[in-house]
């Protein structure tokens, strides 16, 4: 079937964290936003700069100050930033002159397939894209699905990941509908919010491998961009 970025959101323990990273997933992602079920205080996550180098590690970040992101990608030795918010192209951009080499991944939250006009505004400001369920209050981790045939063949100008509401027994008729260059779970992969579920994390991985996906180990380039 081809290679299929895995990232695995939502990690707030250091066992967890580095028993998911050696079942082979792509990449981690810590939440780096107070007053949210998965939040890791940075002041908790020293362990971090110990995680294989294999291993992608994102944090997730919701309308923060530049100099917050800054240093939680110092501090943790982040090689990604996912911006689950309302920022701007401009201030991804932006981003990217603070923190150059890191990666910029541009969360959307899609109520209907229109929503997904806001992707080109982003198309030479981030380096991927991430679809998610809209919910009204919550910026991620909601357990909602999206309309997966609504949203097929359309087409983003960059790399995207698939979120919302993924789990082991979904992921296949996700991606029977949609291309993504990956996805993205975390409430379907865990006991309760920010305690991952080892055995759902391995049975997502027995699924894509039954259908000959391999795990890829970093994002595609910009321009291999659907």
């Amino acid at each position: 079937m081809g290679r299929l970025f895995v990232k695995i959101c939502g990690i707030t323990r250091q066992d967890q964290a580095e028993a998911i990273a050696a079942l082979g997933v792509s990449a981690l992602g810590f939440i780096a936003v107070p007053n949210t079920p998965r939040y890791l205080p940075l002041s908790a996550a020293r362990w971090l700069g110990s995680l294989p180098g294999h291993v992608e590690k994102v944090g997730v970040f919701v309308d923060q100050d530049p100099r917050t992101i800054a240093t939680w990608v110092e501090a943790g030795g982040l090689t990604a930033v996912q911006l689950h918010g309302q920022e701007s192209p401009e201030e991804c951009r932006q981003l990217g002159e603070w923190l150059p080499g890191i990666r910029r991944i541009k969360a959307l939250r899609i109520r209907q397939p229109a929503d997904l006009e806001a992707a080109h505004l982003y198309g030479d400001c981030v380096e991927a894209l991430l679809l998610d369920a809209y919910h009204p209050q919550r910026a991620g981790g909601t357990g909602q699905t999206l309309n997966w045939p609504e949203l097929a063949h359309r087409s983003l100008p960059l790399p995207w990941l698939l979120a919302g509401g993924l789990t082991p027994d979904n992921v296949l008729q996700a991606l029977s509908y949609l291309q993504p260059s990956g996805i993205d779970l975390s409430s379907g992969v865990e006991h309760q919010p920010g305690d991952k579920d080892l055995d759902k994390v391995r049975r997502l991985l027995q699924q894509l491998g039954s259908q000959g996906w391999q795990i890829a180990s970093a994002l595609p380039q910009p321009n291999q961009g659907l």
